[in-house]
């Protein structure tokens, strides 16, 4: 809206336009940061442009699992030593990265980089789906984990992925709820994931 948009001068209102698309970012917290980078920390702002700038140039999506690599293959999914039998799938890579925190599981990962929404217009296409179903049917998992966020949309996701998934004939399992219902994994501490990890069950 045109009333959000900060009236400065053009490149503060640009920085402070950007900075707003961070999650849970507002106009004034937006404009808070901007001031201390400009003000306080100009060599951290500097080094903040060009950490974003690299790793947009230079990451991509694992061929295998979708998370975020420098490489073709990540290296979780390259690590011989994981388990490939067990196929854990994960709304983000954060939700991921709580996974491992929790010392719990030694499978391997498949990232879906959302959730369905239909409002939003967040369909099967959008998350990867056939990418997932491909990966799942490789003919060495024996065992999806469905860990999705216990919100609406993280459960529908799951619900619709379950049905997918046992219509090939895969074993499908769902994280327990150990996790808080209307839960996100990346805010959950890793004790309570490990436990939903031991405790999970079909969806």
């Amino acid at each position: 809206m045109a009333g959000d948009r900060y009236a400065g001068p053009a490149p503060l209102s640009v920085l402070v336009d950007a900075l707003k698309r961070l999650p849970g970012v507002g106009a004034k917290s937006a404009q808070r940061m901007a001031y201390h980078l400009l003000q306080h920390d100009p060599h951290g702002a500097r080094v903040l442009s060009q950490a974003l700038g690299d790793a947009v140039d230079r990451l991509r999506h694992c061929v295998r699992c979708n998370t975020f690599t420098e490489t073709e293959i990540c290296e979780t999914c390259a690590n011989p030593r994981r388990d490939a039998s067990l196929l854990c799938v994960v709304e983000t890579p954060a939700d991921q990265n709580m996974i491992e925190a929790s010392h719990s599981y030694n499978g391997l990962y498949f990232v879906l980089m959302g959730r369905l929404s239909p409002l939003e217009g967040v369909g099967p296409n959008e998350i990867g789906f056939d990418r997932l179903i491909a990966r799942a049917a490789d003919g060495q998992v024996k065992e999806v984990i469905l860990a999705t966020n216990f919100t609406t949309e993280g459960e529908t996701t799951a619900h619709y992925l379950a049905e997918a998934l046992r219509a090939r004939g895969l074993g499908v399992t769902r994280l327990a709820r150990g996790v808080p219902a209307g839960s996100e994994l990346e805010y959950v501490d890793a004790g309570t994931i490990a436990w939903a990890l031991l405790d999970r069950r079909a969806p």
